[in-house]
């Protein structure tokens, strides 16, 4: 995880995975090929009751001027919600990304997680969910197209001539790698490093421009643990005379994993459940994880939270 006034948390970011072994078609992979993550499932623990505690900054501000913020965040598990006929786990977040409250959704199944959106959600997000944003086994070096979606309503009229922007968002992500992360909850050795890059059109429709945005996400993950860190910035090009830059990071501080359940969800199979509904759309198959950029009326473009799940 829970990508934008998070409403995951950046999102990034909590999914629904169980720790339980990965399938038996993904365990001879794992076996013959070095770059996938053993047990991937178990860098995204949801069990219901599991807490984590979040201290977090915001530098932002047009480039002229820089304002610097700190804000802590208490994520947990609180159960579950049917989504379109669908069981997805819900997050819910104190204060991710210095925004408020909020909700995410996530279901979990054999070849991964998929996001269902957030409550409350941006116009912009609803029309992007569902989608995957975790797959399983996760592989080194391995890139994914997030989404490519064109003609979308932007939800907010930037230029004021009283007509909601259309915009373009393009979204790609990559399984860095492992390496050691330090931070106030302690030193976790072979996390998992992920990076997502998000860019946006915005067409303004009175001043016949295009506003471009940027998201560069990057997050940590430690088994049996789940999202430890994650650092982001956000710009968005000038629309008259500056631009905007907003850096955002939490570092985990402390956390309680309850217990895994690992009987639940064993026997799905993996070609049910989460791309049931979608077996068309190719980019649900692709992406790996939400990602934000916030208009400049501070609502945010897209989920970002990373499904730390």
């Amino acid at each position: 995880m829970p990508l934008k006034k998070p409403e995951y948390r950046m999102a990034l970011i909590v999914g629904t995975v169980l720790l339980l072994v990965l399938s038996t078609w993904s365990a001879p992979l794992a076996a013959e090929d070095a770059s996938v993550i053993a047990q991937s499932p178990d860098y995204f623990p949801d069990q219901i009751g599991n807490e984590w505690h979040y201290r977090g900054q915001i530098t932002e501000g047009p480039l002229q001027t820089i304002e610097h913020k700190f804000f802590s965040n208490v994520s947990s598990v609180t159960g579950t919600k049917t989504i379109k006929g669908m069981t997805a786990t819900v997050f819910h977040d104190t204060n991710p990304g210095n925004h408020g409250p909020s909700d995410s959704f996530y279901r979990r199944d054999s070849v991964g997680i998929v996001y269902y959106g957030s409550e409350p959600g941006t116009p912009l997000e609803k029309q992007l969910v569902p989608y995957q944003i975790v797959r399983f086994p996760m592989k080194v070096s391995s890139s994914f197209s997030q989404f490519n979606r064109k003609g979308l309503d932007f939800g907010t009229d930037m230029d004021r001539d009283g007509i909601n922007e259309k915009a373009d968002a393009q979204g790609d992500a990559t399984v860095v790698g492992q390496e050691s992360v330090t931070v106030p909850a302690g030193t976790f050795k072979d996390a998992v490093k992920v990076e997502a890059r998000m860019q946006m059109k915005i067409h303004l429709s009175g001043a016949n421009r295009t506003a471009l945005g940027t998201d560069v996400m990057t997050a940590w993950f430690a088994k049996g643990v789940g999202l430890v860190k994650y650092v982001e910035r956000q710009e968005l090009s000038p629309l008259e005379d500056r631009g905007v830059v907003t850096d955002i990071m939490e570092e985990l501080e402390s956390y309680e994993i309850k217990p895994p359940k690992a009987s639940l969800g064993r026997h799905e199979s993996s070609t049910e459940g989460l791309l049931a509904e979608d077996t068309g759309d190719h980019e649900l198959r692709q992406v790996l994880f939400t990602s934000s950029l916030r208009s400049d009326s501070g609502e945010s473009m897209a989920s970002k939270r990373l499904a730390a799940d």
